[in-house]
Order: structure tokens, then sequence, then C-alpha cells
């Protein structure tokens, strides 16, 4: 909640600066982890999973593609249904995203207004950049299935993406 209180709206003074602070930091933080991947390999009974943020795929295509390289990309599509829940939360508890550009607030327009108008476009934005760099998607529905478990998860994950080994 302190990083999104920080990081705060697109239509607030300091968010873009915070915004490229925060992709800074992101960038240096997800070539740590390549470099841990690297160096360590996927020795023995060794399984990692690394955990995005929503925001890696701004970090740069040399950082995705080093990262897409040693890992297995996992894309959980959202539906438009979901979305707009989203978007509900969204407003409610502020959390840090990064907008790059697409919010636009129109003349005569509440921030709230231009909140709803173009966060369907910063979603529609981040999907396809997601769809891009996936390896594999786990369908919304299927995942939110009763009984979908771990297991199953993983199952999807192996049975779809490719195998992956560190040089």
């Amino acid at each position: 909640m302190g990083l999104g209180e920080w990081m705060g709206f697109p239509y607030e003074k300091n968010y873009t600066s915070r915004e490229s602070q925060y992709l800074v930091c992101e960038r240096q933080v997800v070539t740590e982890i390549i470099e841990h991947l690297e160096k360590n390999g996927d020795g023995p009974g060794e399984n990692v999973v690394v955990d995005t943020t929503g925001s890696v795929i701004y970090a740069g295509d040399d950082i995705v593609s080093d990262l897409r390289r040693l890992t297995t990309f996992v894309y959980f599509p959202v539906p438009s249904e979901v979305q707009a829940q989203m978007l509900k939360q969204y407003i409610a508890k502020p959390r840090p995203v990064l907008w790059r550009g697409l919010f636009r607030k129109a003349p005569g327009e509440t921030n709230e207004q231009a909140l709803a108008r173009c966060y369907p476009d910063l979603l529609r934005s981040r999907e396809t950049l997601y769809q891009r760099y996936a390896d594999v998607s786990i369908d919304y529905n299927l995942r939110h299935q009763e009984g979908f478990g771990v297991e199953d998860f993983l199952h999807d994950i192996i049975a779809s993406g490719p195998a992956k080994r560190s040089g």
C-alpha cells in the first residue's frame, strides 16, 4: 500500500518522475534475478519461480529476452468483465501502475472519469505485450475452477510450455 501511495495516480504532480524511478528499480531487480539464474543455473532438484510485477513488460526487450531465455513466461489473461472489477479496485485502493503515457485527461473531464476512460486502454496495451512475451497462457476460467490447484497449474505449464534450461 505504501508503494501505491508513493507512486500515486497519473494526474498527480510527481507521478511521472516516480513512475520512472520505479521502472529503474524494477530493471535493477530483474537484472539481479537474471544474474542469479545465470550463475546458479537450475541444478538438481532446484525449481525456481520468478513472480514478477505486471510491469516487467516495460523493463525493456533486452531484459525481458534474457529472462525469457532462462524461464518460462506464464501469462494470465483477464476477461473484460474482470477488467471492469479491476478498475473499481484500482480507484478504491491505488497501487503502483505504470501508465507509460496512456493516461490523457480530456478537457472538462474529472480525474476519475479520465481513469475510467483510460484504464481499459492501459489493460489492452498490457495484454498485447503479455501475449507477445508469453510462452504459456493459463485461461482465467480454468484457473478459477473449483479444485484447480498447484498440481494442475504446473501440469498445464509443463504441457504447454517449452522446456528451458539456463545456458
